[in-house]
C-alpha cells in the first residue's frame, strides 16, 4: 500500500478542525478520512504557527496550573495566618 501524501492546506484545516472548531482529534480523523495519529502529528507540527494554538486545551492546561499555583500559595498564606493568630493568642492570656 502507498503511502498517501496531503497538502499543507489539508492538514492546516485539520489542525484548525481540532483547535478550532472544537472538534475531537477522532471525529477530525473520521470525517478527513485520515488516521488520528496523523492529525496528532500534525496539530504538534504545526500549532507552533501564529493562529495555530488549541483554544480548548492548551488555554483549559494553562488555566488550571495557574490556578494549581494560586492554591499553594493561598494554602502557604493560610498556614502562616493561622499560626500568627495562635501566637497572639497566647500572648494575649
Amino acid at each position: 500500500m502507498a503511502r498517501r501524501k496531503f497538502a499543507r492546506e489539508f492538514k492546516l484545516s485539520a489542525v484548525k478542525l481540532v483547535n478550532e472548531q472544537g472538534y475531537t482529534i477522532g471525529q477530525a480523523a473520521k470525517s478527513l478520512g485520515v488516521d488520528p495519529n496523523c492529525i496528532r502529528y500534525w496539530i504538534t507540527q504545526l500549532s507552533g504557527e501564529a493562529g495555530m494554538a488549541p483554544k480548548g486545551d492548551g488555554a483549559l492546561a494553562a488555566e488550571n496550573q495557574r490556578l494549581r499555583k494560586e492554591n499553594a500559595r493561598l494554602l502557604i498564606e493560610r498556614e502562616i495566618l493561622k499560626k500568627a493568630a495562635a501566637f497572639f493568642a497566647r500572648e494575649q492570656t
